[in-house]
């Protein structure tokens, strides 16, 4: 596919994102307006997260293609990470508010009831739906092109489909059996949840910010891709950094020093190719040294 459809359809993900995003604050801000229920305030703060996180990915999405410029050699891409750290911290303050909130309700002497729950319920099955249809969108998208960004939000909705679901439970508990208790533990099971999930954005973000290597199963594949390439007799300073979506890749080749320029340029720049075949986020600059007698 060629890369202008690539980025079209990268952008489709971000914008289907977005728009979801926002039909599920609005719906489910209404259906706590109705339903005075913690768990749907839960599942509403999530997706407010959520709406913020589809922004910061569309608008990521969009820079990061830039090219390099003077100001920015290896590209825009830690724009991701910037982004990512600070919905974090955004994410872990409003878990700490849900959880804070749930925590004083399951204390209260008489619990708060909820109310409308049949409108809650429809609500939440509707949002279940637009995620489910939004999850599988951004799956083939990021089958199609590789991009990271779409994966990411892919799984990021994924998991949101548990706080939804158990507003649900929470709202059928009331309506059937009267037990308004239930909301609250599942509003504080969500918290948790949300500040796991932005505990390991924030951490994956910070790394990236810091230049951490990338994964090692990554960084061995380089390695053996290197080790039996023809030509090649030996590599060393293999060092990688992740930017955002981007895993940048510095590698020192030992080629024979009785062969043309021309000849060792080919064997690098064959190798190169490869190895951004293979890993499709890789940015890759290659030394080459004359290889000890």
């Amino acid at each position: 596919m060629a890369r202008d459809s690539h980025q079209l359809l990268n952008l489709s993900g971000g914008l289907a994102s977005v728009s979801v995003a926002l039909a599920l604050v609005a719906l489910k801000a209404w259906a706590l307006h109705q339903t005075g229920s913690l768990a749907i305030a839960a599942s509403l703060t999530d997706s407010a997260m959520d709406l913020l996180a589809s922004l910061g990915g569309l608008t990521a999405i969009i820079y990061a293609a830039r090219p390099p410029d003077d100001d920015h050699a290896f590209g825009h891409t830690s724009a991701e990470d910037l982004a990512a750290l600070g919905q974090s911290l955004i994410i872990l303050a409003s878990a700490s508010a849900i959880g804070w909130a749930a925590i004083t309700r399951l204390l209260a002497d008489t619990p708060a009831p909820l109310a409308a729950e049949s409108a809650g319920i429809a609500v939440m099955l509707a949002s279940v739906v637009l995620t489910a249809a939004l999850v599988g969108w951004q799956r083939f998208v990021a089958r199609r092109t590789g991009n990271r960004v779409v994966a990411a939000d892919s799984l990021h909705y994924v998991g949101d489909l548990l706080p939804t679901l158990g507003a649900i439970v929470a709202l059928i508990a009331s309506a059937r059996w009267g037990i308004g208790g239930i909301d609250s533990i599942v509003a504080l099971a969500a918290a948790l949840f949300m500040a796991a999930g932005a505990a390991r954005i924030g951490a994956a973000a910070f790394n990236a910010l810091m230049d951490r290597t990338a994964d090692a199963a990554l960084v061995e594949g380089i390695a053996a891709i290197a080790r039996g390439w023809p030509g090649v007799r030996g590599f060393h300073d293999l060092k990688t950094r992740t930017a955002g979506s981007k895993v940048f890749v510095h590698l020192h080749v030992e080629l024979d020093g009785e062969q043309s320029l021309r000849e060792a340029h080919a064997i690098a720049a064959a190798l190169k190719r490869q190895i951004c075949t293979t890993y499709p986020q890789t940015d890759v600059i290659i030394h080459q040294d004359v290889a000890a007698s």
